[in-house]
């Protein structure tokens, strides 16, 4: 655990109200999962964010950088170090068929900043359950739509804390990856190009879209969205159905019986249930049909 001094150092560097001591990750993450954090703080600008790394670089202190938590899956016993929040560098600007977005910005948000504008490109991507940040990391898409449809330039820290803006070209993007994947990067920001649209054909899509995730998708239940990458050439849904895994349950995590791609916190599930029904799955899967399903979902913690 951080002693008071570390703490009250950290609060200097921020507002005392930004943070949060032995908080709870459960809810902070949407599978709804994870025990405490050391301290928990969220930081309001890329100036913020550099004193408070390099603060814990010099200190030596574990942290993590974490968005809207909607691709992780906390350990029953938390984290020991810091959480460190980018969901308050959330401003959205816009300058014509352009829009500069903080890390922290909702997908939701954003496509609602877009239609009020009449601007598309974002319908598609509008349910995707976390912030531009997370998901122009790991080039999140839905729909055959991806980020990187949107990007134009995306800003980042590298290991070193030193600004850089990457054009898309650059960024590398790939099936659920992208070079701050690969390097490390922490996404602070991006500028994304849209075209000028119909306000209300924008908005017909966007509801058109919604309804199919409502209709295949267990939204009622907290989970971190696809556990699994799709496979080359395959599904993990149908994988996991063939291997007679519909609804198939650990303790209180299960397979969605609505859609087999999902493992849902289905009653009180702790980590260490996912954890298992994940492990089960990825075995069951590989001795059906031979294939190796690769978790979408990061683990943070001890396991």
């Amino acid at each position: 655990m951080l002693d008071e001094k570390i703490i009250d150092e950290i609060k200097a560097l921020t507002e005392e109200k930004r943070v949060l001591v032995k908080e709870p990750l459960s809810s902070h993450t949407t599978f709804k999962i994870g025990g405490n954090c050391d301290a928990l703080v969220f930081v309001k600008s890329v100036n913020e964010l550099k004193d408070v790394l390099s603060f814990l670089k010099k200190n030596e202190i574990s942290y993590f950088v974490m968005g809207n938590g909607s691709n992780l899956l906390v350990s029953d016993n938390g984290y020991r170090g810091v959480i460190v929040s980018l969901m308050q560098m959330n401003e959205i600007e816009i300058f014509g068929n352009r829009m500069h977005v903080g890390a922290g910005a909702k997908n939701g948000q954003i496509a609602q900043a877009a239609k009020d504008n009449s601007l598309t490109g974002y319908e598609a991507l509008a349910g995707i359950p976390g912030s531009i940040g997370g998901g122009i990391y790991m080039n999140a898409g839905a729909y055959n739509s991806e980020m990187k449809d949107v990007v134009e330039f995306v800003e980042v820290l590298d290991k070193d804390l030193n600004t850089l803006a990457i054009s898309d070209e650059n960024m590398k993007f790939k099936y659920r990856s992208s070079i701050a994947k690969e390097k490390g990067y922490i996404i602070t920001g991006a500028i994304l190009r849209f075209l000028p649209g119909n306000k209300d054909e924008i908005s017909a899509s966007m509801a058109e879209y919604a309804g199919k995730r409502k209709e295949k998708q267990p939204l009622e239940y907290p989970s971190a969205g696809s556990t699994f990458k799709r496979p080359e050439g395959n599904f993990a849904g149908k994988l996991i159905e063939e291997a007679g895994l519909r609804g198939f349950s650990v303790g209180g995590a299960q397979v969605s019986e609505k859609h087999c791609g999902f493992v849902i916190n289905k009653q009180n599930a702790t980590a260490d249930d996912v954890n298992k029904l994940i492990c089960e799955i990825q075995k069951r899967v590989k001795e059906n049909s031979g294939v190796d399903l690769e978790k979408e979902v990061i683990l943070l913690g001890e396991f």
